[in-house]
């Protein structure tokens, strides 16, 4: 299993994006706080040590880990960030803000933050005017339990989001690429030209 938190006996949150790379679509960001009681109960073992990077894991695992974190996370939000405003303020803002927002939108209000990766801007919750302490961790998504749940939700959520656009424009095949650059993405891209979801401000031809 991961680790179940940072520092023991305290509201601690999880977050992570997914979609920094496409060359089309938005980028979603989630963030998961657990209960202790949730983490430390013997009964949610088996899926909880099934919680890794996203990445690492089937459609069928995320699919299926989603609702349980849904279910039994203390507080979780997914937010989206579109291309536009990925193209407004860059798709690195863009990946901390979405996060923020996340943050935002918890039912409780973290007093510690994990991040997935090694950039961070300080982070003061609506109404408040401390800031909350975090902690950048690379590759945290494969490290502790929140910030893999968080990877989770928001790669499940994009995938969704991305299959959906998928049906507007099949000729992009981003039901299987979900917006990434490929051959036929860019093949696809030659021939028809761009969409609105396409981020202008990344690079559109193949080198």
């Amino acid at each position: 299993m991961l680790e179940k938190y940072c520092i023991p006996n305290i509201v601690e949150a999880g977050c992570d994006e997914a979609g920094r790379g496409p060359l089309a679509g938005s980028v979603f960001a989630a963030a998961v706080v657990w209960s202790n009681e949730v983490i430390e109960n013997e009964a949610n073992g088996e899926w909880l040590d099934m919680l890794d990077d996203s990445k690492k894991l089937t459609d069928r695992q995320r699919n299926y880990l989603r609702p349980l974190i849904e279910q039994h996370a203390l507080s979780w939000a997914v937010v989206e960030v579109t291309a536009e405003e990925i193209d407004e303020i860059n798709i690195l803002r863009a990946s901390i803000t979405g996060m923020q927002r996340a943050l935002s939108q918890l039912s409780v209000v973290p007093q510690h933050i994990l991040v997935d990766g090694n950039k961070w801007k300080p982070y003061i919750p609506p109404g408040q005017v401390l800031e909350i302490p975090a902690q950048t961790v690379v590759k945290g998504d494969g490290k502790y339990l929140s910030i893999a749940a968080a990877s989770v939700l928001a790669k499940t959520y994009r995938d969704e989001y991305m299959l959906r656009l998928h049906e507007q424009y099949p000729q992009y095949h981003w039901d299987t690429n979900m917006g990434y650059p490929t051959k036929a993405h860019y093949e696809a891209i030659r021939q028809y030209g761009i969409t609105p979801y396409h981020r202008k401000t990344f690079k559109l031809n193949k080198p």
